[in-house]
């Protein structure tokens, strides 16, 4: 399989969605004026994803990999 910007794009797309949808919920909440404890929860959730992306492209390209617990 030729590893290609798009190709990796295209197959970390589920998880890239769930990145932006999580930040869009996390600026929601502020926005919201929610309680600061729920704000919190959704920051620390798409900071979560956005790194899940950022290790998938990582490993995809051959990258430093980083031991998984």
């Amino acid at each position: 399989m030729k590893k290609t910007l798009a190709g990796v794009i295209e197959a970390g797309e589920p998880l890239i969605r769930q990145a932006i949808d999580a930040l869009r919920r996390y600026h929601a909440a502020q926005d919201a004026g929610q309680p600061e404890e729920v704000v919190e929860r959704l920051r620390l959730e798409a900071e979560s994803l956005y790194q899940a992306v950022t290790e998938y492209q990582l490993r995809s390209f051959g990258g430093p990999a980083h031991t998984l617990h």
